[in-house]
């Protein structure tokens, strides 16, 4: 054999392995055995047989990192002897290389350690101010709303309760309602964009609420503006603390929603004893203060990882041209990419689990009057008990009593397996609905504390024990987005309840049918709540034994099924996994 033609030879067998062929290698090449030489040449046309389903991949730049550098129309360099493949024909087979230049890793939540505190304890106190302003302004509008009827009230108009109503419920309202949109916002801009934007305008919400002289205005400015921005900002600061801690989640979580309790407690003393006497405008000043030094802490939000969309992007579009196509199709890739985009953000597959629509529809019908007595109860005890001066103290003890639940529940739903947590929210519910049917019968005072402290232990219980349930009914990898889906589901009913409420005080001239009827949807949607874990119990059992015949179907599915889709490494909250089957 002449050596330029053995040289030529061992070139060609030796792409993939990355070894050159030295000059002694054609004297060594010549003493092969024939039946070597014919391995050798079957294995080189079974090479050219696979070059037809595997293409080079493009860099963008010159070198990858690992010395192996490339051209811009996606070819090695001739001095380099080692090519990366990618499948572009949907096979599952990997290519029999040598060492091949392995890319970094494109899941945002492998191998990330938090660093469980330093600068972490900042993020958290901005998170405590963050759903402390939001929730304590939002708990305490009795006040603005008896303050609101004093300046607007009509004489002749006999739905004054009815529209005043308006003002706080579309401010609640529109925090769930914004919810999925807040996810998407997220996952795309980041934590410390979204909270900071979010914050502001909230701000400019209260801002613009004290400049404001007619009803009809304020529904834009307190309801729209504020209870928007109050969700863009809400949200981030929840996601925010998955970035600095996985040990002390619980502890961080802890400490943000029961020192935001605080809020609750501090707020009605400060509107009624400090704001009030200052009037309508001053006080919606003084508040827009509350989200103005939140728009600033929110700065701190900084994020440890990038952004969901990037890594959807990324990873959903590996083996696309740079043209926008799939290799043989002109506009395939442009239409995958936007399709993994749409399908991501919009994932409503959570909705094919029986037992989540069944969970989410409930909750959604068990909140229609929960959010009644925050609105008229101070308007309430005004016509029960007179001017007492201490109606400020209810919602201190709402406040005060929501904050101990969410520690109680908590710990208690902790010792709780599976999706039998939702019976803690059951009898939420149902506490819930019965402490408001008592509201009319308290003839005392003080009786009307002790129904109070109820209330807001059952509504710490319920906010408490949200999340744990997605997770249990639909899994880590979708649990953000179910959260966000069943948040919008209840702002419908959640912006209803209390103008319905104020429309039966202008019809009966009283408050008392009103929280009669308040009490009934949290207790249907308790009992609605109550076969969630009975039917999946069943429906677990049934998959158990088409998987596996021999299993017992009572039993509770274990961490493999539950996790079977972390495949992407460690989950943070807010995260969303891209979808695996496009």
């Amino acid at each position: 054999m002449h050596p330029e033609n053995s040289r030529s030879s061992a070139d060609n067998s030796q792409i993939g392995n990355g070894t050159p062929e030295t000059q002694n290698g054609a004297e060594t090449r010549a003493a092969v055995p024939p039946s070597e030489l014919q391995t050798e040449r079957d294995g080189q046309r079974s090479c050219s047989a696979t070059q037809q389903h595997y293409s080079l991949k493009p860099k963008e730049s010159e070198t990858d990192g690992q010395g192996v550098h490339w051209e811009a129309e996606g070819k090695p360099h001739p001095e380099d002897s080692t090519v990366q493949l990618m499948d572009t024909a949907g096979s599952d087979k990997h290519p029999q290389t040598g060492p091949v230049p392995t890319a970094p890793s494109g899941h945002q939540g492998q191998g990330f350690v938090p660093p469980e505190g330093g600068f972490g304890w900042l993020v958290v106190f901005a998170a405590t101010w963050c759903n402390g302003s939001i929730f304590g302004i939002q708990n305490s509008f009795g006040i603005l709303h008896m303050m609101l009827m004093k300046e607007h009230q009509d004489t002749t108009d006999q739905t004054s309760q009815f529209r005043v109503a308006w003002v706080g419920a579309l401010a609640m309202g529109m925090i769930f309602f914004c919810s999925p949109v807040v996810s998407i916002f997220t996952d795309h801009f980041g934590c410390r964009k979204t909270a900071v934007g979010g914050a502001f305008v909230a701000f400019l919400g209260l801002l613009s609420s004290s400049f404001a002289t007619t009803l009809g205005l304020r529904y834009f400015t307190y309801g729209i503006l504020f209870g928007c921005g109050s969700s863009f900002a809400f949200q981030p600061s929840l996601v925010i603390l998955g970035h600095y801690f996985r040990r002390r989640l619980g502890l961080a979580n802890g400490v943000v929603t029961a020192t935001s309790s605080l809020f609750s407690m501090g707020l009605p003393v400060l509107l009624k004893k400090g704001a009030e006497p200052l009037g309508l405008p001053r006080t919606f000043q003084i508040l827009s203060l509350f989200m103005l030094i939140q728009s600033l802490l929110a700065l701190t939000f900084r994020p440890l990882l990038p952004p969901g969309g990037s890594t959807a992007e990324g990873a959903g579009t590996e083996g696309v041209t740079e043209g926008g196509g799939a290799p043989g199709s002109a506009n395939g890739g442009w239409w995958r990419r936007n399709m993994l985009k749409l399908r991501r953000y919009f994932n409503v597959r959570v909705f094919s689990i029986t037992t989540y629509r069944v969970w989410a529809f409930g909750v959604a019908t068990a909140v229609l009057g929960y959010f009644v007595p925050y609105v008229h109860l101070i308007n309430f005890v005004k016509e029960r008990f007179g001017d007492t001066k201490w109606e400020w103290v209810l919602l201190v003890c709402i406040g005060a009593s929501s904050g101990a639940g969410r520690l109680l529940f908590g710990k208690v739903g902790d010792l709780i397996p599976g999706v039998r947590k939702i019976y803690l929210q059951v009898a939420s519910f149902m506490v819930l609905g019965l402490m408001s049917m008592m509201i009319p019968q308290c003839r005392v005072f003080e009786g009307l504390v002790v129904v109070l402290v109820f209330m807001g232990l059952c509504d710490g219980c319920f906010i408490t024990i949200m999340a744990p349930i997605a997770f249990e009914l639909v899994g880590p990898m979708q649990a953000s987005q179910a959260i966000g889906y069943m948040l919008g589901l209840m702002a419908v009913p959640m912006t209803a309840g209390p103008p319905i409420a104020g429309l039966l005080h202008d019809y009966f001239g009283n408050y008392h049918v009103a929280f009669y009827l308040a009490g009934v949807p949290p207790m249907v949607g308790g009992i609605v709540l109550f076969f969630v874990p009975m039917a999946y119990r069943r429906l677990q059992g049934r998959q158990g034994e088409a998987a596996d015949p021999g299993s017992d179907p009572g039993a509770e599915p274990g961490a493999d099924h539950m996790l079977k889709n972390c495949s992407n490494g460690d989950m943070l909250p807010g995260y969303t996994d891209m979808e695996a089957d496009i």
